[in-house]
């Protein structure tokens, strides 16, 4: 039996057929195609490819799951940058599908969390024994283009999603140069209140190098040139976060700074969900960013910003924390939900 699985954003399209392994439960990715969004008018004309085109010597698929990056109502969607208006029971009944669901595209990483293979993720906290603890509790966080948040109960096979915004919650510094960085942050961009997501995300990194780079000691750092550039493009700070941590890497202190304090800004937030949601299953650290700063996560200073909680940091240490290594689970998880969806019907 094979399912259709989609991360669908408003950049690119990833279309994936998986397969059900005959003797376990897992799932096993036989053919996958990324189309580029722009360049198609409609997801239509995307399926009717990939369905028709692409896959004419494999099995047609009974379900589908699509992850799509925007808000879900009663199984439709709208991508504004594409201008796509997507329904779920319209895909369903032109390609003849017995189930189609759209999904949010952060929310549905709960569904893979149950089906992960060993070499999807890595454990950098196993967690202490916690009497009471509810162990089918999940959240699940991811710093990428947004920042993204969701929650999840999962008992054996069955799995409830539970949506959150929490990304925006506001951002609370912990420090004078972090007060700094907010109070520059809201002269920038000309806003009243600075969330979460405008410091750790891909764009907040830039935006903390940006604050850092505008300090008389980095008049002449070769980051200089980005700056100008950005007043022309905005596009240009997608590039930044890379060219960051590569300097970082080689050793640019201030760069390493800038890294710095991404990762604590980071790290404390994760405390602070654990401490909110008491996710004795597991936190999960997902998004674009997590196989970048793998090696960053699992180090001693970002554990210690994490557990900074005073009081209450022994509960922290109840908790498993694991980095999602598997830079298409979108997808992956998509299709579990996919087979979930089979087995309803």
């Amino acid at each position: 039996m094979n399912f259709l699985a989609c991360d669908l954003g408003g950049t690119k399209v990833l279309l994936g057929i998986f397969e059900k392994d005959v003797n376990t439960d897992s799932l096993k990715l036989i053919f996958k195609k990324k189309y580029v969004s722009s360049e198609w008018d409609s997801i239509e004309f995307i399926l009717e490819d990939f369905l028709k085109n692409e896959c004419t010597n494999i099995n047609y698929p009974s379900s589908a799951c699509f992850a799509v990056a925007g808000p879900i109502s009663n199984n439709n969607a709208e991508i504004i940058n594409l201008s796509w208006n997507i329904s779920g029971n319209g895909l369903k009944k032109k390609f003849k599908l017995k189930s189609f669901e759209l999904v949010n595209d952060f929310a549905v990483q709960i569904y893979g969390i149950p089906f992960l293979k060993k070499s999807q993720y890595s454990t950098i906290q196993n967690g202490v024994s916690s009497a009471g603890g509810n162990k089918d509790l999940h959240t699940i966080v991811g710093a990428g283009t947004g920042l993204g948040i969701a929650k999840g109960i999962i008992s054996g096979s069955k799995v409830k999603v539970l949506a959150s915004e929490g990304g925006h919650v506001e951002y609370s510094p912990k420090s004078a140069l972090e007060w700094e960085l907010k109070n520059w942050l809201k002269y920038s961009l000309k806003v009243e209140r600075v969330s979460c997501e405008r410091i750790i995300s891909g764009t907040g990194l830039s935006r903390i190098a940006e604050w850092r780079l505008s300090k008389p000691d980095a008049k002449s750092h070769p980051l200089q040139k980005y700056l100008k550039e950005l007043k022309i493009s905005d596009n240009l700070r997608k590039e930044l976060p890379q060219e960051i941590c590569n300097l970082s890497n080689q050793g640019d202190k201030i760069m390493i700074q800038v890294e710095r304090m991404w990762l604590d800004a980071y790290a404390s937030l994760l405390g602070d969900i654990a401490l909110q949601e008491l996710c004795y299953g597991g936190l999960w650290i997902s998004g674009g960013t997590a196989p970048k700063h793998f090696i960053n996560f699992k180090s001693g200073l970002f554990m210690k910003q994490f557990s900074d909680k005073g009081r209450l940091k022994d509960i922290l240490k109840n908790v498993p924390v694991n980095v999602i290594l598997d830079e298409e689970f979108g997808l992956f998880s998509a299709a579990c939900r996919a087979k979930m969806l089979s087995e309803i019907e």
